[in-house]
């Protein structure tokens, strides 16, 4: 146990300051078109990690809305209850994840939409010969064929998503104030140390996108829509009163709102 508190109180006090949360969406874009230069420039030899069956791209990227909603659902529940007593207010700052789930669902339904309407099916991947009778992704690849559309990342879109989020729900660990010997101990400090390390992961892997993965248009658009999404709800709607609202703080608003403007 130990050994679990030292490790959460360094990566608490890594992720949750004032400053990780306003610069870390200009490091990721600033990575993203960094790693998409030396892609285009002098590609990185091959390695496992530019291989798509490696294990944190099968076992946490193509699962990284369920690892987040699976870690975030006890980590606000507990935290918000905590501070407030009150289930109303922890009910309404969960439907976040219910909003999450929405957008998630929504920008990958249309990045899918996008591949499919621009896309045709080819004999090779050096895209030589149409084959007109497969109109769809699926169908192409039933009859051994190579579908080509613009393709923008899902992982450059839900890792900045996620890493985005994780780290505004982490900002109500400055108010949360939790005795060794209280029962909620043990839960958020192992929940905090989960939620850092996947944070980490997310980050690793977006880079890894940006250096062996897609074209950089297909980035760029990935990773705006991500800050969209964060900038859309943490930035603006859930400083409204009719929103699932930001985690408790005992800072003004204000100040909370000035964060996104510098």
């Amino acid at each position: 146990m130990e050994h679990l508190e030292r490790c959460e109180w360094f990566l608490r006090w890594t992720l949750v300051r004032a400053a990780v949360r306003r610069y870390l969406p200009w490091a990721l874009v600033t990575s993203m078109l960094a790693g998409s230069l030396l892609k285009e420039l002098s590609p990185l030899p091959e390695s496992y990690l530019s291989n798509k069956r490696n294990v944190l791209n099968v076992y946490f990227v193509k699962m990284a809305w369920a690892w987040t909603f699976c870690l975030l659902l006890p980590f606000i529940a507990l935290t918000n209850y905590h501070l407030t007593g009150k289930a109303s207010l922890v009910l309404r700052r969960l439907s976040t994840l219910l909003v999450g789930t929405a957008i998630w669902y929504g920008c990958t339904t249309l990045f899918s939409n996008i591949e499919h309407y621009t896309g045709n099916c080819y004999h090779s991947p050096a895209l030589e010969g149409v084959r007109k009778e497969c109109q769809s992704k699926q169908h192409c690849h039933r009859e051994g064929g190579f579908w080509h559309g613009f393709d923008i990342s899902g992982h450059s879109f839900l890792l900045t998503f996620c890493a985005l989020m994780i780290v505004e729900e982490m900002a109500v660990l400055h108010e949360v104030k939790v005795d060794r010997s209280h029962c909620l101990y043990t839960a958020i400090t192992t929940l905090v140390v989960a939620l850092d390390f996947l944070t980490f992961i997310w980050v690793w892997m977006f880079l890894c996108t940006a250096v062996y993965f897609h074209d950089v248009s297909q980035k760029v658009f990935g990773t705006l829509f991500g800050l969209l999404g964060w900038y859309g709800t943490y930035g603006f709607w859930y400083q409204k009163s009719f929103s699932p609202g930001l985690p408790p703080q005992s800072s003004p608003l204000n100040l909370k709102q000035d964060s996104y403007k510098k």
